[in-house]
């Protein structure tokens, strides 16, 4: 019986990941630590808007996006946290990449958080936005430039 329940439990997995992430749910607890030392939960985060980037060095789109993340970073400044979330390289390799690329937002290594897990990426970067009340407003897989960053914003209402 137990590999029968095994094998339902992951059937229901794989159905859950495949639709994608439910819009309109609480974001589920989570916690972050920044190459800098930052911690950020929902505890420190509530009131404001959340966009949580997965990324890579070696990913030419998340590369392309780098800077639209980074300006409207800086344009919404407190009222949106942008966490980018590199996906499972060192942190040697992310400093090297960051010493000749350098990012606005906070970095966090896959290894000091468990976002890459809430939200697994099957492309990259891959954004998840929760809005200022806690909720998953919605997301985007692959690259889209600063307009589609802006339209996912806007879900979550920053304008």
């Amino acid at each position: 019986m137990k590999p029968l329940f095994a094998l339902m439990a992951i059937a229901i997995l794989a159905c859950a990941v495949a639709a994608g992430i439910d819009t309109g749910q609480p974001m589920p607890r989570f916690n972050a630590t920044s190459i800098e030392g930052v911690r950020f939960t929902n505890d420190t985060v509530k009131g404001k808007v959340v966009l949580v980037q997965i990324w890579a060095t070696w990913c030419q789109y998340c590369r392309r996006d780098q800077p639209a993340v980074d300006a409207v970073a800086r344009e919404f400044g407190d009222n949106l946290l942008v966490l980018a979330v590199n996906a499972g390289e060192s942190k040697l390799k992310v400093k090297q990449y960051l010493a000749r690329s350098p990012r606005y937002v906070p970095i966090v290594l896959m290894d000091k958080t468990n976002l890459a897990a809430l939200f697994p990426a099957r492309a990259y970067p891959y954004y998840v936005v929760v809005n200022a009340d806690g909720n998953i407003a919605g997301d985007l897989r692959g690259s889209g430039g600063e307009e589609a960053l802006r339209r996912l914003l806007a879900r979550a209402g920053l304008k």
